[in-house]
């Protein structure tokens, strides 16, 4: 009966082994080094400066180029914190990628997916302090159009936790070498704890805006770098249950980038009603606001880019200030090729 257990014990090891080298062992380290000093004290808005780092090493299996599974940690260090084991976030999750389609499940970096949402829907602050999708997404992406859906479970009901979490949908579709139409939406859904008599004065809100867009790439039509140009409608739907009914505050965005060596500017311009998003910028609670972004790229190489942006922000009729450096470099490594 021994014998039977070793020759058992070793064939799966055999095995095992086998399968681990038919797989190739990855990982990559991602630094995200940021300074973001805000001056908003003249629209009474929060005034602060957010200046850390985050870095977050992954390793893992991919299987046949398809397939594969990764794990990490992603540490967030602000500097001057004296707590520095709390933010620490887990990294895991599941990846399949082929023929366009790109799926996730588990908890995963956002900044790849989420970053070309409009600061009216989320904002940069998100990046900061949230880093990570927690649940799932689906992407499908060709040559003319990229489509995404995705489920980010923010909070697990427990009777001292609320339940909370975001869906959202986005993509981007290429009507020709020109022009092309985006659009982005999300539906945050806030309940109270579980609780056996709940507080009556706590009501469910289900709280998300769309937009869509219509723009025009002329990079190739003039000096410039980069020449980029939208405009389009948003629309935030708002509800706080049992206190008020759906409200539809909407509103006209617009958008201007241009780059040319390692210098750009970026203008954005929102009119229309006071939007109420709790993960959108809060500038756009103004009925017209203008941002002007004026930026240097100093390091742009592979995976690595630094940008200096001077912002100003312009609302009620007065002006705030921003001023970011913002560094991210990824670093990837394949440990143990097929043979």
């Amino acid at each position: 009966m021994l014998l039977k257990i070793k020759i058992l014990a070793l064939g799966i090891c055999l095995c095992a082994y086998e399968v681990v080298q038919a797989q190739q062992i990855e990982g990559q380290v991602d630094f995200h080094g940021f300074a973001d000093n805000r001056e908003y004290s003249n629209s009474d808005r929060y005034p602060q400066t957010i200046f850390g780092t985050r870095v977050t090493p992954e390793i893992g299996l991919l299987v046949d180029s398809i397939h594969r599974i990764r794990l990490g940690v992603s540490y967030l260090h602000e500097f001057g914190t004296k707590n520095i084991t709390n933010p620490v976030r887990p990294v895991a999750y599941y990846n399949y990628d082929n023929n366009g389609f790109d799926f996730k499940i588990g908890m995963f970096p956002r900044h790849e997916y989420l970053d070309e949402y409009p600061k009216a829907i989320l904002s940069d602050t998100i990046g900061y302090y949230q880093p990570n999708l927690e649940g799932m997404l689906l992407k499908y992406k060709n040559e003319y159009f990229h489509q995404q859906i995705w489920i980010d479970w923010n909070s697990r009901q427990t009777k001292t936790d609320r339940e909370q979490f975001m869906v959202g949908i986005s993509g981007n579709v290429n009507l020709n070498k020109t022009f092309y139409v985006k659009h982005f939406a999300t539906l945050w859904h806030n309940a109270g704890p579980m609780v056996n008599t709940p507080d009556p004065t706590d009501h469910i809100r289900d709280n998300g805006a769309a937009s869509l867009h219509i723009g025009a790439d002329l990079s190739d039509r003039g000096w410039l770098d980069s020449i980029n140009i939208n405009i389009g409608g948003i629309i935030n739907y708002d509800r706080l249950r049992n206190v008020y009914e759906w409200q539809f505050p909407k509103g006209l965005l617009s958008e201007i980038y241009l780059e040319h060596y390692k210098f750009f500017i970026r203008n954005t311009f929102y009119t229309g009603e006071s939007l109420a998003i709790p993960y959108g910028d809060v500038f756009y609670t103004s009925k017209q606001y203008d941002r002007l972004d004026i930026g240097w790229i100093p390091l742009r190489y592979r995976n690595l880019e630094g940008r200096f942006i001077a912002g100003f922000h312009f609302s009620e009729g007065v002006v705030d200030s921003q001023q970011q450096f913002i560094l991210r470099y990824t670093i990837g490594h394949l440990f143990n090729r097929k043979k």
